[in-house]
C-alpha cells in the first residue's frame, strides 16, 4: 500500500492556484452574510484591491447577489486560515484588528494568504458601530 501524503491541503496546493472563501457581510446585527468561493486565485500576483474588485464584480453581475448590491463594501479582514482556530462569532473575527487589510496594493501571499484562507468583506463604518455595541438582533 502506498504511503498517504499527510501534507495539509493549504500547503499542498500552490499559491498560484488557491481557493479562497470570502464572507460578504450585509448586516452584522442580523448576521446576514453570504460566502463566495473563489477558485484558481494566484496569491502571488493578486492584490487586496484586485480581490475586492473581483468580489464587487461578482455581486454586480450575478443575480443571486442582488440583495448585496446596496452595501458599500470597502474592507477585507482575515477570518481564518485552513486548519487554524476559528472565532466564536459566525461571520467575523471581532478581535485582531491588525488582520484588517487596509492597503489595497499589498499582494495576498505577502500577507500570509494560502489555500483555503477565509476573509470577511464588509463596510468598515458598520463594523466599527457593531464592534462598539455587538448586539445580535436575530438568532437563527
Amino acid at each position: 500500500m502506498a504511503d498517504l501524503d499527510d501534507t495539509p491541503v493549504n500547503l499542498a496546493v500552490p499559491k498560484t492556484d488557491a481557493t479562497l472563501t470570502v464572507r460578504v457581510i450585509k448586516s452584522f446585527e442580523y448576521r446576514t452574510e453570504k460566502s463566495l468561493v473563489l477558485h484558481h486565485v494566484n496569491l502571488e500576483t493578486t492584490t487586496v484591491g484586485e480581490l475586492k474588485d473581483l468580489v464587487r464584480q461578482t455581486i454586480q453581475t450575478q443575480g443571486a447577489w442582488r440583495p448585496y448590491r446596496n452595501v458599500q463594501l470597502d474592507t477585507l479582514k482575515l477570518y481564518t486560515k485552513a486548519h487554524g482556530a476559528k472565532t466564536s462569532n459566525l461571520i467575523i473575527n471581532l478581535d485582531h484588528d491588525e488582520w484588517i487589510l487596509d492597503d489595497d496594493s499589498k499582494i495576498l501571499a505577502d500577507l500570509g494568504f494560502e489555500n483555503e484562507t477565509e476573509v470577511s468583506f464588509f463596510n468598515r463604518q458598520l463594523y466599527e458601530e457593531y464592534k462598539a455595541h455587538p448586539e445580535v438582533k436575530w438568532e437563527g
